[in-house]
């Protein structure tokens, strides 16, 4: 690609950037001007007061204290054992009123009147429930008396099921709940205020609208929810754009094919003579931490999924006493992201020496802080999580030190804080160390360029997280979540890992420095320019405006048109493997990058697009649908590309060494095979056997323990043991490996210290 090429493409770059995160701020502030109102009070026509605004915000601090995201779902997101509440909520509200109304009209129940009288009853229903009540000018909610009637009812109905009343424990146990999940009666009663108002925003409409504050989310017939006319047509047009995108993509593909032919592979491994330096052997400690926190979350994963058909035991020990589901599913989920992170942070300073041939000043016991900083909130964060869930804590220290209650950042505020800081020092650490390259002209300079970038936002993007405070609107909670995981987990650090992978195959000339230069900046104009605003895929149904849809729709189709050529991707990290017979040292390092394309095509792009369009997610948000897409992208993706990076340093600090790679492909082949097992014989047909009762019944009915514990659905649960096994045997034998390595003795000394930059 001629150098001009490359000015226009970082002019792309640039353009992307700033237009994106523009429109996505901007978006942000319509999410605030327009979320849901949580009113001042909440009244009966009589004028007593129900429920306060003090009441509604102080119930999410108890919601966020139990676990929140991780004991069922609200407005779609978190858990997937207990009921999404909004949908619970507004079922059994819309069933007391239609007995309430069938009782007084006809002095029947609801279901044993005829099909005429059940319509003029849901008609009546449909003008009590949908009809927004909410005066701006006095901040007041008015309600029924009917409604009132309802609303107490229910409030004792969840003060049963989340405290410890005896008649309500076969449902707890069907939920995966723990006896007492909200220890006192009075914050049970502040939780059925949140869970009210969250609801109410899910069925009523919008000031002079038909369609409700969630979109009309989640599917209910007994109210008339179902999908808008935006939902629908974003949808068509976001399958379109996609087409449309491919064939774009393809055709660029084709014309730009023969630039990156792969060059003549040198004879010998050009890194095997390049000696580690200290910080580099000094980063040999993360990836011990690795296998650890992979295989506690793999016993994590395992009893998290045992809950689902025994919620309250692990095969008949009262394990939920100690462990309940909501504390193993966050630390399975945090723990994924600890030892991905971990992966990919000792890459970082161990490339950036191997890269730059430059060892800073004290650079090895910057890395040697920043592990004992990692360990430290590692610990401390999951410490602090078990008193939250054991409702130890008060709201300002569960809030600072406990659990926040929402998925993938759970940790406490000021284990936040302390990471953001440890990945700023991590940033240091890098960027000195690459600092001589960035002075060089070479033909590789601007994927260090790309990758000191990703590395300032990996580290300051984190900061996001801290945008939601103790009281802030869920609506605007999710907003900043969002940019978490989406934007940080599921973004910056993946154009690091492109960037290091592409830095890696030239310097070992197995890939054209300028080829690989212009294909790395070119994929990255190309992800970003869906994955920024691509980050809106997931609001469709958080309070946000039918605004947010539109650019949510059209942008998540973008952000899959890259993964549409993964294949190719997939063959050239394939055929690499025997190009020369040095390359046979890094065989499974490749092997886990031909399977990140592989799962990258799947995970992220087939059964991320099942869920991505509005008409879809629709339907079937927080099912298993979503797990499945979650399993398959998060290993399969960034574990899987973790364990290549991981490898690959391994092998850089083992010279000399011989490996017995048999463990390797064992585990290689076992983590792949039953990543796809529990896929394709558990999670997916739970899925889709959800999503049909989903649409032909409510979202209430799929996520109901009357049909996940059905016995199909608990035997297809049962089915996920198989992979599960598999996958943790994988696991262990990995570590098992890393284990046999570090004892093999060297064969030969290596040579002196050289820089690749040298050469």
């Amino acid at each position: 690609m001629k150098p001009t090429t490359d000015k226009r493409t970082w002019q792309a770059l640039f353009a992307v950037f700033v237009i994106s995160f523009g429109i996505l701020l901007w978006l942000g502030g319509e999410i605030y001007r327009e979320a849901p109102p949580i009113p001042a009070q909440v009244v009966s026509e009589n004028g007593d007061v129900i429920f306060t605004r003090d009441d509604v915000e102080l119930g999410q601090q108890v919601w966020r204290t139990m676990g929140g995201h991780e004991v069922g779902s609200i407005w779609g997101h978190g858990s997937l054992v207990a009921p999404d509440w909004n949908a619970d909520w507004i079922h059994r509200e819309a069933l007391y009123l239609l007995d309430m109304y069938a009782n007084r009209d006809f002095n029947l129940q609801y279901d044993e009147l005829n099909a005429e009288q059940q319509a003029a009853l849901k008609a009546r229903l449909k003008s009590v429930i949908r009809t927004n009540t909410y005066d701006k000018g006095s901040d007041t909610l008015t309600l029924s008396a009917d409604r009132v009637q309802a609303v107490e009812w229910l409030a004792d109905y969840y003060g049963k099921v989340f405290g410890d009343d005896p008649a309500f424990q076969p449902v707890r146990e069907d939920y995966a709940m723990k006896e007492s999940t909200v220890a006192t009666a009075e914050h049970r009663e502040l939780l059925s205020a949140f869970l009210f108002w969250s609801s109410w925003s899910t069925e009523t409409n919008r000031p002079d609208s038909d369609i409700t504050y969630t979109n009309n989310w989640p599917h209910e017939p007994l109210i008339d929810n179902k999908p808008s006319a935006d939902i629908l047509g974003w949808s068509m047009f976001s399958i379109i754009l996609l087409v449309f995108g491919v064939g774009a993509l393809g055709w660029h593909h084709a014309r730009t094919v023969e630039e990156h032919e792969l060059p003549e592979v040198p004879a010998e491994d050009p890194l095997g003579r390049h000696k580690p330096t200290p910080s580099m052997l000094a980063t040999k400690k993360y990836f011990w931490t690795v296998a650890a926190l992979f295989l506690t979350q793999i016993v994590l994963g395992g009893i998290t999924a045992h809950y689902a058909v025994e919620g309250q035991a692990f095969y008949g020990f009262p394990l939920s006493d100690w462990l309940p589901y909501s504390l193993t599913r966050t630390w399975h989920t945090q723990l994924a992201v600890f030892w991905i992170a971990t992966a990919w942070l000792g890459t970082g300073l161990y490339i950036a020496p191997l890269l730059s041939g430059y060892e800073p000043k004290l650079q090895r016991a910057g890395v040697n802080f920043l592990y004992v900083c990692l360990l430290i909130i590692v610990v401390g964060s999951m410490f602090g999580e078990w008193l939250g869930v054991q409702q130890v804590l008060d709201f300002d220290t569960n809030f600072w030190f406990g659990h926040q209650g929402y998925e993938y950042v759970d940790l406490g505020r000021f284990w936040q804080i302390f990471l953001l800081i440890g990945l700023i020092l991590w940033l240091v650490l890098v960027a000195r160390s690459l600092f001589p390259l960035l002075k060089q002209k070479s033909d590789d300079k601007q994927i260090v360029v790309v990758l000191v970038m990703s590395a300032i936002a990996i580290a300051l993007f984190y900061g996001s997280g801290l945008m939601m405070g103790q009281k802030t609107h869920l609506a605007m909670a999710e907003y900043w979540r969002w940019w978490v995981v989406h934007l940080w987990v599921e973004g910056f650090f993946e154009v690091f890992a492109t960037s290091v992978i592409a830095l890696m195959f030239v310097r070992l000339g197995l890939v054209r420095a300028k080829s690989a230069s212009s294909a790395v900046l070119f994929a990255t104009v190309v992800f970003l320019t869906g994955g920024i605003l691509g980050t809106l895929h997931h609001l469709y149904f958080t309070g946000a405006p039918t605004s947010v849809l539109a650019w949510g729709a059209t942008f998540s189709a973008l952000e899959v048109v890259p993964l549409s050529l993964i294949g190719f991707e997939a063959w050239e990290n394939w055929r690499m493997r025997k190009s020369a017979p040095w390359v046979q040292k890094y065989h499974w390092v490749i092997m886990c990058f031909t399977a990140t394309a592989f799962w990258n095509l799947m995970g992220a792009g087939v059964f991320g697009f099942l869920i991505n369009p509005p008409i879809s997610l629709y339907y079937i948000q927080g099912l298993n649908t979503t797990a499945l897409h979650a399993h398959t992208a998060f290993f399969g993706v960034y574990g899987m590309l973790g364990v290549g990076l991981m490898l690959f340093c391994l092998r850089g600090m083992s010279q000399g060494k011989e490996w017995d790679d048999r463990l390797l492909k064992w585990s290689f082949w076992s983590l792949n095979i039953g990543l796809a097992a529990m896929a394709l014989m558990s999670l997916l047909p739970v899925g889709i056997l959800q999503a049909v009762a989903s649409y032909n019944e409510s979202f209430w009915y799929a996520r109901s323990a009357e049909f996940l514990h059905q016995p199909l659905i608990e035997q297809l649960v049962w089915w996920r043991v198989p992979g599960d096994i598999l996958f943790g045997i994988g696991g262990g034998l990995l570590a098992l490996f890393m284990f046999k390595a570090a004892l093999v003795k060297k064969k030969s000394s290596t040579a002196s210290v050289e820089s690749i930059a040298s050469e």
